[in-house]
């Protein structure tokens, strides 16, 4: 049985599923949740710790970290693998023509999202690993103008952040993610937050509803995302809404195979504490 009590969901600017969804008409008809906006994705742990939301949706790479930190863990959906989304930038006749160049060179991300992931895995292919570049936690906006000036060999950029540098004619991509990483959007909460199956199973059929009109009007999602914006920023979300799948899928036991990957490589390069592993047992992750 669903509760009676409202469900806090909560979401941020980099994740596209649930903005639209706090803002487009006729969304989560059944459960009727309540949208909280905060500004930071990796802060989706510390909020379902405190009650402040109840489900939340980041990259794959936040529930791990959650996860080694002691939270059990719940998945209660995935968006479909997004192989465009991320992508390590450079700028054009720096001389960075490979990864095994980034060897000892400062490196721009969001760390601890999916990027770190991303990052680990392309070193790891060019026989490096996270501790042979020196990683710099920076917004996208900083990240950029340090590539452009050279102070950062690289820049791992995320939509629409990514799009937006290519628009521009400076940067070239090093590798892209979609060769290297699933990278899913998660939707997930913890075991504290005692929501029922029937929850979870109505917040994905609802998710995948929503996707089902993102897919049917893009201009409409495009509006949604840039109120404030001109026509030609429209266009760009566009363009961008239309490129992406919007497919959600169920959190089954390939989902879970894909985080015990990250986990165990993220721990094999010393990005986490400790191991972890991602148990299929009412959801939980279990600390090894």
């Amino acid at each position: 049985m669903i509760s009676s009590v409202t469900l806090k969901i909560g979401f941020h600017p980099n994740n596209l599923h649930l903005t639209l969804a706090s803002h487009w008409p006729g969304a989560f008809k059944t459960l009727r949740p309540d949208f909280i906006r905060y500004e930071e994705g990796r802060d989706t742990a510390v909020k379902l710790a405190r009650g402040e939301i109840d489900l939340g949706g980041t990259g794959s790479t936040p529930p791990i970290i959650a996860a080694v930190n002691g939270m059990s863990v719940i998945y209660a959906a995935a968006s479909a693998p997004r192989p465009a989304n991320g992508a390590i930038l450079v700028k054009k006749g720096a001389g960075v023509e490979r990864i095994a160049d980034l060897s000892n060179k400062p490196v721009a991300l969001v760390d601890g999202s999916f990027l770190t992931y991303f990052l680990a895995r392309s070193l790891e292919e060019a026989g490096l690993n996270l501790g042979n570049v020196e990683r710099r936690d920076l917004p996208p906006a900083q990240s950029r103008e340090l590539l452009l000036s050279g102070e950062v060999a690289a820049w791992l950029a995320m939509a629409p952040h990514l799009e937006q540098a290519l628009g521009e004619g400076d940067f070239q991509v090093l590798a892209h993610c979609g060769t290297t990483i699933p990278n899913r959007s998660l939707f997930w909460t913890s075991k504290e937050r005692a929501l029922s199956a029937e929850t979870l199973a109505t917040f994905q059929s609802e998710l995948a509803e929503l996707g089902q009109a993102i897919t049917a009007d893009p201009e409409q999602a495009a509006r949604l995302l840039s109120p404030d914006g001109g026509e030609r920023e429209r266009r760009a979300w566009t363009r961008i809404v239309s490129e992406r799948n919007w497919r959600i899928d169920p959190a089954d036991a390939e989902l879970l195979w894909e985080q015990q990957r990250e986990a165990d490589t993220l721990f094999r390069h010393g990005a986490l504490e400790r191991s972890v592993q991602i148990a299929e047992q009412n959801g939980k992750a279990a600390l090894s």
